[in-house]
């Protein structure tokens, strides 16, 4: 009996046809990731691609190179901004320990400038005092002594009690040979009967300094240092000289 096939729907589709139907199924299935289930055996019969062919190993590589050099420099500038730190710190530090020891030295300057001021000394070294302050006699013209002597023979040291300026030196009458000093803390110091004057007005004298030599030259019985206190440069403004001195820490 022979067949008769119906024309129609159930004709076999051309070989073009199917040939381009299967491709695109399959690259369907690639885009999905079935395709490695599909392609079965014939798929896992084929050698895999070699790491050079796919270039994973050179990409790696460079990605690691790259990482490394950024490592290397973070590291470089975090040794940089630590060193600069510590520059910076020993630079501080440096000029901190600098204005330290300014400050020690104008206070050292300052300290002994305020004790060069303040420091008084005895008007002659090793002496005493032979005549007391207010002692009564007809010696004197106002009837009392108006200062004390020190015992000294003639051409013995004199020195300036304290800082200050010479007001006044020459002839004093019954003073002999005198100077006179305004005193840093305004008080004045008068030295009388000297041999010899080494001062002029105007000068600054230190405590301890030579003005003078003692002597016996105006009013006196013998050579010795007549030494008055006073609260200003004139006769008659005296006060006690020996409170004066130790008041001053004088050792009198």
């Amino acid at each position: 009996m022979a067949f008769t096939r119906a024309p129609g729907k159930h004709r076999r589709a051309d070989r073009t046809k199917r040939t381009t139907t299967g491709a695109v199924g399959v690259a369907a299935l690639a885009t999905t990731g079935v395709v490695g289930t599909l392609a079965g055996s014939a798929v896992a019969a084929e050698p895999p691609a070699s790491v050079g062919q796919t270039g994973l190993l050179r990409a790696a590589g460079i990605g690691e190179s790259v990482a490394a050099r950024i490592d290397a420099q973070a590291l470089a500038q975090e040794k940089a901004a630590a060193r600069k730190a510590a520059e910076e710190a020993a630079r501080k530090e440096a000029a901190a320990k600098a204005e330290r020891a300014r400050e020690a030295k104008e206070r050292a300057a300052r300290e002994a400038e305020r004790k060069r001021l303040n420091t008084f000394v005895m008007p002659i070294t090793g002496s005493y005092v032979s005549t007391g302050y207010q002692a009564s006699s007809s010696l004197w013209s106002s009837g009392s002594h108006t200062g004390i002597d020190f015992h000294a023979a003639t051409g013995t040291s004199v020195h300036a009690v304290g800082a200050g300026t010479v007001v006044e030196t020459g002839w004093g009458g019954a003073y002999g040979n005198q100077v006179v000093i305004k005193m840093n803390d305004g008080t004045y110091t008068q030295y009388g009967h000297l041999s010899s004057i080494g001062v002029t007005v105007g000068q600054q004298v230190t405590a301890g300094q030579q003005i003078a030599l003692s002597g016996a030259t105006g009013n006196v019985t013998g050579p010795h240092l007549h030494f008055e206190a006073r609260t200003t440069a004139e006769y008659g403004s005296d006060i006690d000289p020996v409170a004066y001195l130790r008041g001053h820490g004088v050792n009198v």
